[in-house]
C-alpha cells in the first residue's frame, strides 16, 4: 500500500472516530442530559467531509517535495563530478607541465605552451626601480614657488608649487596627487642632517629613470636645486644621474635596471623580475638570491597535478555512486525506501555512467579502461564505486604517460564522455530539468487545491455552526417546557402542581 494510500485511510477513520464521539453531544443534549457541544460536532462533521482529501494533499506533498530534493542532490553531485573532469575532458591537466629549479631566488612556473627540456640560467642582476634622494633641507622652510616636471619611461606630469605647498613637505604631497602621476612616489625622510624629498619609480627596468626640471622659479631658496637627470644604463644595467645643483646634489639609493641573465649560454634581459618571454610557456620569478648562480631549470610533465585531478574525479564519481545507491535503497527492516527508489530517471543516469567508466576507450586489443592505471570497481558488483590503486597510478602517470592520455583524449576518453552524458543530464529540458519542472508544477497545483479546499472548510464550517447552534437553542427551549410541564402536571413518579393543589 502506498504511503499516500495509508496517509488517506488513516485521515479518514480518524475523522470517522471523531464524529461518532461528537454525534454523543446530540444524543445527550436531546434527552436534557447535557448542553450539545456544537465546535466539536462542527469541527468532527467538517474533518469527516475533508480529511481524506487533505491528507491526500499533504501526503502527495511531502513526496513530491521529497522526490525533487532527491534529484537536488543528484544534480549536486552531478555538477560536482562534471566540475572535477573538466580538465580531464578538454585534455588540459595531461598537457599540464611543472618547472623547478635547482637553486634558491628562481620560482619557476609552467603554464600553456611550456615544453619538457632542461636550461643551464646563469642570473647576473634582477631587475630594479630606481629611487632617489635630495639633498637635506629644513622640513619647514620655504623653498620657492614655480613648476616641477616630472618623467619617467617617457611619461611627465607637471606640478605647481605655490606658496600652499612651497615645503618639502607640501611637494612630496603635490606629486603623490597629481592626477597623471607618471608612475613616481615621493616621501619624506628626515635624518640627521635635515628633511630629504625620496622619489621612487613604481615599476621595475633600466627604462623607468626618473627626471626632475624646473622652471618658472619665484623666491628661490632651495626649489631649483630639485632639479635632476637620470640617464639609463647600457643594456639595461644600472642607471647614473647627474644633479643640476651639485652643492645640492641628489643621491642614487637604488638604480634603475634590467633582469639579466643567460639561458643556455644565450644572454637575455627583462624590466621585470617575472620573466615571461625568455622560455615560451615559463615564467621566472627572480629574486636577489639568484644573483651569481648557476642553475638548472626543469620542466617536466606535471605529475602530481594529474594524480590530484584523476583521483578527484574517481572520489567525486564514487559521491555520485553513492548518492545514487542511498536514493535506490531499501530497508528489510523498516519496509523503507529511498526518495527515487524504481525511478526510471535514476536507473537510466545510473547506467550510463556506469557503461562509460566500465567501457573505458577504444576496441579490441587497443581497447584501455580505467583498470589500467590503478583504478578498479569494488568488489561488490551491486556497489558500483571506484578503488584507487595510488601506486600504480603513480607508476602510470610516469612510465606510460601516453597511455593516460589516451583514456583522457578530448575527444572520447572517459572524461569527454562523462562530460557529454552529464551535460544532457543537468541541462535546461534535460530528463532531470523536466522532472522538476514537472514535480514543481504539481506542487503549485497542490497549493492551489489546498487553498480551495481551505476556503471550502471555512465555507462549511460556518454552515454547520449556524445550522447546529440554532439546534442547540431549540433542544434547550424544549427541555426547558419539558421540565415545567412535568412540574406542573407530573410525571410517571410525581403527582405534579395541579394535582396537589400547589
Amino acid at each position: 500500500m502506498s504511503t499516500i494510500t495509508t496517509s488517506v485511510n488513516s485521515a479518514t477513520a480518524n475523522a470517522q472516530s471523531q464524529v461518532q464521539q461528537a454525534a454523543q453531544s446530540i444524543i445527550s443534549g436531546s434527552t436534557g442530559n447535557s448542553t450539545m457541544d456544537v465546535a466539536t460536532l462542527v469541527s468532527a462533521l467538517v474533518n469527516a467531509k475533508t480529511a481524506g482529501q487533505t491528507a491526500a494533499l499533504k501526503a502527495k506533498q511531502t513526496s513530491d517535495t521529497t522526490t525533487l530534493s532527491a534529484f537536488g542532490a543528484l544534480s549536486s553531485a552531478l555538477n560536482a563530478l562534471q566540475a572535477a573532469i573538466k580538465s580531464l575532458s578538454d585534455g588540459t591537466t595531461l598537457s599540464t607541465f611543472g618547472a623547478t629549479a635547482s637553486g634558491k631566488g628562481m620560482d619557476p612556473k609552467a603554464g600553456p605552451g611550456a615544453v619538457a627540456g632542461s636550461y643551464s640560467i646563469d642570473v647576473k642582476q634582477i631587475a630594479a626601480s630606481q629611487s632617489l634622494s635630495s639633498a637635506a633641507f629644513d622640513a619647514t622652510a620655504k623653498l620657492g614657488t614655480g613648476k616641477l616636471t616630472i618623467s619617467i619611461g617617457g611619461k611627465s606630469t607637471d606640478v605647481t608649487i605655490d606658496s600652499t605647498n612651497n615645503t618639502l613637505s607640501g611637494i612630496a604631497n603635490a606629486i603623490n596627487k597629481a592626477g597623471n602621476n607618471p608612475g613616481v612616489t615621493a616621501t619624506i625622510v628626515t635624518g640627521t642632517g635635515g628633511a630629504h624629498l625620496v622619489l621612487r619609480s613604481t615599476t621595475t627596468g633600466a627604462a623607468n629613470t626618473i627626471n626632475v626640471s624646473t622652471s618658472n622659479v619665484q623666491n628661490d631658496t632651495g626649489l631649483s636645486s630639485l632639479g635632476v637627470t637620470s640617464t639609463p644604463g647600457a643594456n639595461g644595467a644600472a642607471s647614473t644621474i647627474v644633479s643640476s645643483d651639485t652643492s645640492k646634489a641628489w643621491q642614487q639609493s637604488e638604480a634603475a635596471q634590467d633582469a639579466l641573465f643567460t639561458i643556455g649560454g644565450i644572454a637575455a634581459s627583462s624590466s621585470a623580475n617575472a620573466v615571461t618571454a625568455a622560455i615560451s610557456g615559463v615564467t621566472l620569478n627572480l629574486s636577489s638570491a639568484a644573483v651569481g648562480t648557476t642553475q638548472t631549470l626543469t620542466i617536466a610533465p606535471d605529475t602530481t597535478a594529474q594524480n590530484t585531478a584523476i583521483t578527484n574525479f574517481a572520489n567525486l564519481y564514487n559521491t555520485v555512486v553513492t548518492t545514487i545507491n542511498s536514493l535506490s535503497s531499501y530497508d528489510k527492516t523498516s519496509k523503507t525506501g529511498g526518495a527515487l527508489l524504481g525511478d526510471s530517471t535514476l536507473t537510466t543516469i545510473k547506467n550510463s555512467l556506469a557503461s562509460i567508466v566500465g567501457g573505458g576507450v577504444g576496441t579490441g586489443s587497443s581497447a584501455i579502461g580505467l583498470a589500467s592505471i590503478g583504478i578498479t570497481l569494488k568488489g561488490d558488483p551491486a556497489d558500483g564505486t571506484l578503488v584507487i590503486d595510488s601506486k600504480k597510478l603513480s607508476t602510470a602517470l610516469t612510465s606510460s604517460p601516453a597511455q593516460v592520455a589516451a583514456l583522457f583524449n578530448s575527444t572520447n576518453g572517459i572524461g569527454a564522455k562523462l562530460n557529454k552524458s552529464i551535460t544532457d543530464f543537468v541541462k535546461t529540458g534535460g530528463i532531470i530539468d523536466t522532472r522538476s519542472t514537472a514535480l514543481n508544477a504539481d506542487l503549485k497545483s497542490i497549493t492551489t487545491q489546498q487553498t480551495t479546499l481551505a476556503n471550502y472548510s471555512a465555507q462549511l464550517t460556518k454552515q454547520y455552526q449556524n445550522q447546529f447552534t440554532a439546534l442547540n437553542t431549540l433542544m434547550a427551549t424544549m427541555n426547558n417546557n419539558s421540565q415545567y410541564l412535568t412540574a406542573l402536571f407530573g410525571g410517571s413518579k410525581s403527582a405534579g402542581a395541579l394535582a396537589t393543589n400547589k
